[in-house]
């Protein structure tokens, strides 16, 4: 067995990417922080060198764009330095935004499932629902949360339940078609096999099809559940809501602190980062006690 070489390795290849961006970060920012320093003196007719502007690029208070370790520092003391309680917490806003996140995708996961059950299984509900499901994701959200929100908002209902709306219509999309794609996926041999011993409908579903869309719900779901976090935090932006990772980026760009903005950017990444882990997780149990191959390209 050969031995795989350090060009294989995924660790080496992950920390070699991460420390790619992580310089064009840097420099990133000494061109941008420096551009507006170089303003400032000429403005103020004041001496600069090179090594100056860099220096100062990378200490400003207010920058163009922080510095990957001034966003750490930023994500310390907000998440292991302030009361979990408190509204300069990443954690109080991570969590907040949390619960809308998994409430909109269990709702649109369970709204795309039904869909995809129905469209399957009647070519009536294909032809007519399809293209306005597909249409439906043409409208930019940033112009369907705001109204939503006053629309819900007329009707008494604020907070969770129409951030969770936006969620849901974010995430029911790929659930919808990966499950419309895994519900077909059945093997064509093990359909008639059924339908000679007169199966229902309801047979065949529960006893070869969903086994067979598993792997296809999963797929869907990872990407749900990241549209879902995007979904929550679009729609805390027009609400002016008090808590969540939207509103510490609504905050922060009202007072200009980018690295209030940038630390809640890589918070919510993070979050997004362990959700699709942790539908990851779920996949290999589930597919494990069904005894359903966990490649999507196997069971297709």
């Amino acid at each position: 067995m050969k031995t795989a070489s350090w060009r294989d390795n995924r660790v080496f290849a992950v920390a070699l990417v991460s420390l790619g961006f992580i310089v064009i970060w840097y420099l990133g920012a000494i061109f941008l922080n420096g551009q507006q320093l170089v303003s400032q003196y000429e403005r103020r007719h004041q001496d600069w060198d090179a090594s100056k502007v860099v220096a100062e690029a990378l200490s400003m208070r207010r920058p163009v764009l922080p510095t990957p370790d001034q966003v750490v520092v930023e994500l310390n003391q907000s998440v292991f330095h302030e009361a979990i309680t408190s509204k300069r917490s990443l954690v109080f806003h991570t969590g907040i935004t949390l619960s809308s996140t998994l409430l909109g995708f269990v709702l649109g996961a369970a709204l795309g499932i039904l869909l995809a059950i129905g469209i399957v299984h009647n070519r009536t509900l294909e032809s007519s629902l399809m293209p306005w499901i597909i249409t439906s994701q043409t409208i930019p959200i940033l112009a369907i949360a705001p109204m939503v929100i006053v629309v819900l908002g007329s009707l008494n209902f604020t907070g969770l339940v129409p951030k969770s709306l936006i969620s849901m219509y974010l995430s029911f999309f790929p659930v919808t078609i990966s499950m419309v794609k895994g519900l077909r996926s059945a093997d064509r041999l093990h359909m008639e096999l059924l339908h000679t011993y007169s199966a229902t409908t309801r047979q065949v579903l529960w006893k070869l099809r969903w086994p067979a869309s598993l792997p296809f719900l999963f797929a869907g779901l990872k990407v749900a559940i990241a549209a879902s976090l995007v979904g929550a935090i679009v729609g805390e932006l027009p609400t002016g809501a008090q808590g969540g990772l939207g509103a510490r980026l609504l905050s922060g760009s009202y007072y200009g602190q980018m690295v209030q903005i940038w630390a809640a950017l890589v918070m919510a990444a993070l979050l997004g980062a362990l959700l699709v882990v942790l539908v990851g997780m779920g996949e290999k149990w589930v597919l494990k006690r069904m005894g359903t191959r966990t490649e999507l390209g196997a069971a297709a």
